[in-house]
């Protein structure tokens, strides 16, 4: 008798499957600053880039299969990532230079300082 998780997975995943690979996110504000996590299991920090961009904040990262990985194997069942993924965040103006990032055990986290707002009042005088 084969085992079912042989064969039935296979069949079923493919229905339950179908999303495609996303960086999982917690955003919020502390301190002045937004403060981004993201989940990046499986990736190495060299393979992740962050740009901003007017405004808006961009995370890619990409995963290449290594050439000892494409030797003649014969897969049964193969559910690594290989590929790349990228998430946009509208995060307004904010401190360029001040953006800090740090990735520990899997986990991305961005620091990115509010611009701080002119609170000063000028009296206009009419001509």
């Amino acid at each position: 008798m084969l085992p079912r998780k042989m064969f039935l997975d296979d069949m079923f995943d493919s229905f339950l499957e179908s999303e495609p690979v996303k960086m999982k996110c917690d955003i919020y504000e502390e301190d002045g600053a937004y403060n981004l996590e993201l989940d990046m299991p499986g990736f190495n920090k060299d393979d992740i880039v962050l740009e901003y961009n007017k405004g808006t904040l961009t995370i890619s990262a990409e995963k290449k299969e290594s050439t000892e990985e494409k030797e003649d194997k014969k897969y049964i069942r193969r559910e690594r990532f290989y590929g790349k993924v990228s998430r946009s965040f509208y995060l307004g103006d904010i401190e360029e230079e001040d953006i800090k990032a740090e990735f520990k055990d899997g986990t991305l986290k961005v620091i990115a300082p509010k611009k701080k707002e002119d609170i000063s009042k000028k009296i206009i005088n009419i001509d």
